[in-house]
């Protein structure tokens, strides 16, 4: 399932351009992303992007760099606006030896506020009104770049070291050639992630839940999972959600698709659904596909 590293794209520069909400953890992820062996440049005029990037203009080697480049940009950027970044993107496209990726960082509007107002930080956009007129001002200007972007993600309930997991599988395509899965676990009840691709329901298993000795329990543990394994239409689905994605998961990496996220859902993505993601990712894991698992709703402490 891993796309050849002799192929022509290998052979481009890679550059990633990483725009997105402010507040949203930008200077972060560029950090966490110079970690993962990008090169981080922040807030570079667009004006200046084809010369620091496009091999053969003012850095005659940079067709010799092996590194990817991370590259910040948003409205604090001193020409920045969408069609200049539009028009930027483009420029870049155009070029044979560039290969250019879009991220967009994105957060929920009220966690952005109170992230504000916490640290009495001044946003860009509201200098001389409340906040969240500034925050909805943004949201409007950057709506085009969210719907085109390459990669999106939600940080909201991210801390950094997830942030950084999150980077490393969405752009670790950058370094090592393939697709990224990610299995999501998560209950309907505080709804669908939003950044799912594909979504699983598995609501109609056995709910451990109501069994007193597996309540306090999670998917993780032994006897939760052999509560929902023995389930009579468990061992048809697995079987059939397993032969639904052996045929996709090449189809997407022959379309140029570096990740997919797959959620699975159950009542209170604490049993059933966490155990569904951690035998998915086993078994993708066993067929070679690089995963990441993420258990929205369990918090450490109640891992084994």
């Amino acid at each position: 399932m891993q796309t050849s590293s002799s192929s022509p794209e290998a052979d481009k520069l890679d550059v990633l351009l990483l725009t997105g909400m402010s507040g949203a953890g930008k200077t972060s992820a560029l950090k966490a992303l110079e970690d993962l062996g990008f090169e981080a440049i922040d807030n570079i005029p667009l004006s200046l992007l084809g010369t620091l990037v496009m091999p053969g203009q003012s850095l005659p080697d940079a067709e010799d760099f092996s590194q990817p480049i991370a590259i910040g940009v948003d409205i604090r950027t001193r020409d920045f606006g969408t069609e200049a970044f539009l028009q930027a993107l483009e420029r870049l496209k155009s070029e044979e030896g560039v290969n250019v990726r879009v991220l967009f960082l994105d957060c929920d509007d009220d966690l952005l506020r109170r992230r504000y107002d916490e640290t009495r930080h001044r946003h860009p956009l509201a200098v001389d009104r409340p906040v969240r007129d500034g925050i909805a001002h943004e949201r409007l200007l950057l709506t085009p770049l969210r719907d085109l972007a390459d990669i999106v993600i939600d940080s909201s309930e991210l801390s950094l070291g997830e942030l950084k997991q999150a980077l490393d599988g969405h752009c670790g395509h950058m370094r090592r050639r393939g697709l990224s899965v990610f299995v999501k676990s998560f209950a309907f009840r505080r709804g669908i992630p939003r950044e799912a691709d594909l979504v699983f329901d598995v609501r109609f298993l056995t709910n451990p839940y109501y069994d007193p000795a597996l309540r306090p329990l999670t998917g993780r543990h032994e006897a939760v999972a052999a509560c929902v394994a023995a389930d009579k239409d468990f061992a048809h689905f697995f079987e059939t959600l397993c032969d639904l994605l052996k045929p996709l998961l090449p189809r997407y990496v022959e379309e140029g698709k570096s990740y997919l996220t797959i959620a699975v859902g159950c009542s209170g993505g604490q049993h059933r659904s966490v155990f569904i993601a951690e035998k998915l990712a086993d078994w993708l894991e066993k067929a070679g596909t690089t995963v990441h698992v993420k258990h929205r709703e369990l918090d450490g402490s109640k891992q084994p």
